[in-house]
């Protein structure tokens, strides 16, 4: 009986490596098919999951983003958490509207870039600030509907 429960156990502990060496090697294999937009090989799942997702394209690096500002650019960036249930629910909602009104708004994933936290004045996500001449003009942060969303920006007439 016991000889049976360590085989079993043996089995099992296999299973589970190689479960674990197929999964790693499909998400390093996803990185690297996706011209992945974050500059780094190793992605949270999260991330990993959204690489293809059309409402997370037009990424901001966030030098890319500090060399803008310096410059005194005018811009505006979604702050977004993957796993952020008010950005799963905001992030279908502002893509579409972003595009319907002619709005360039890049994104930058704090869980990948952490520092923003702080940097920006992030107290949560999804934030999205508007950046005139190089500095923070406005922001609005949480759940967002469309209604707000679409008035945020004609009140603050934010356009590209």
């Amino acid at each position: 009986m016991k000889k049976k429960m360590l085989i079993f156990i043996v089995v099992l502990i296999v299973l589970f490596a190689a479960l674990y060496f197929v999964v790693d090697y499909k998400n390093k294999q996803a990185v690297d098919e996706n011209d992945n937009p974050y500059g780094k090989s190793d992605l949270h799942q999260a991330t990993i999951d959204q690489l293809d997702d059309p409402n997370y394209q037009n990424q901001i690096l966030p030098d890319e983003l500090d060399k803008k500002l310096e410059n005194g650019k005018s811009l505006t960036v979604y702050f977004y958490d993957p796993t952020c249930p008010h950005c799963q629910r905001t992030t279908p909602i502002l893509v579409p509207l972003t595009e319907e009104l002619g709005v360039d708004v890049k994104k930058l994933n704090v869980l990948e870039f952490e520092d923003a936290w702080n940097k920006y004045s992030i107290e949560g996500t999804p934030t999205l600030i508007h950046f005139e001449n190089g500095k923070e003009a406005t922001r609005i942060s949480g759940g967002q509907t469309e209604e707000q969303l679409r008035a945020f920006f004609k009140e603050n007439n934010i356009t590209e």
